[in-house]
């Protein structure tokens, strides 16, 4: 498989600024706003050189009044929420805050794993540089995540993860404590995958070397259930987006 260009980050920071806002909002009313992030797209702006924009700055070029309730990472693709006024602002952060949020993400991860309603409850520590996280049940803060098998391939599964708090990349370091690392995660022990390791029969053309199936950690935010201003619970569910359907496609396809 040569260089698929679609794949590539650099092909996502070249065409951020070509996304249409209104093309990836899952869910509008007069309060909230709930879109379906693409992958290597930050939430906020970030400190660092400004290469790629954020979904914020975005939101914003659709409606001013527009601040994101939570974050999602930036390699992170799926259901982002917004609010479009200070009281819906609140309402849903009482709704973080107390922990009535239900936030469902699919990742793919290494190994093959029978996990039903399985709960990680281990804190977590942030490294002082900021990047990262490690398990520390001295210093570390309450964090609790529970997953699920929703299906098993040659050496890999698809799995769904509900984390009860939000740290950050809890999901992420709660999977490889459950020697269940996500897929290209090398920062907590997630390898690459090829196409080559699911097909028996695999050629690679002359001269090509072969690309991962995807080339950010496999986690996507398939759904996300709050309560709108009315009282109403409303679940937004996001489809995969093109590298993440791709990916469990070909497994679907060639690992069972």
């Amino acid at each position: 498989m040569a260089e698929n260009g679609a794949h590539h980050p650099d092909y996502f920071y070249r065409n951020i600024m070509k996304i249409n806002f209104k093309d990836i909002i899952l869910f509008e009313d007069e309060d909230f706003l709930v879109v379906n992030k693409p992958p290597h797209l930050a939430t906020l702006d970030e400190r660092t050189a400004d290469r790629g924009g954020s979904v914020l700055r975005l939101a914003k070029e659709y409606n001013p009044e527009l601040q994101a309730a939570h974050r999602l990472d930036k390699e992170t693709s799926g259901a982002l929420a917004f609010a479009k006024n200070p009281a819906a602002y609140r309402h849903l952060a009482m709704q973080f805050e107390h922990r009535e949020v239900t936030k469902r993400y699919h990742a793919v991860v290494n190994g093959i794993h029978d996990l039903e309603n399985i709960s990680v409850y281990l804190p977590i520590l942030p490294l002082k540089n900021g990047t990262a996280v490690k398990i520390d049940r001295a210093a570390g803060k309450e964090a609790e995540t529970i997953f699920n098998t929703l299906q098993v391939y040659r050496g890999y599964t698809l799995v769904e993860c509900i984390p009860i708090t939000g740290r950050m990349h809890q999901i992420r370091v709660h999977l490889s404590c459950l020697k269940a690392p996500i897929v290209c995660d090398p920062q907590y022990g997630g390898e690459q995958i090829f196409l080559s390791s699911l097909k028996r029969k695999f050629n690679l053309k002359k001269d090509t070397e072969e690309q991962p199936l995807i080339q950010r950690v496999a986690l996507h935010a398939r759904s996300l259930s709050f309560a709108i201003m009315n009282g109403e619970d409303i679940r937004v569910e996001a489809p995969y987006p093109k590298d993440f359907d791709v990916l469990v496609k070909q497994l679907n396809k060639f690992g069972m």
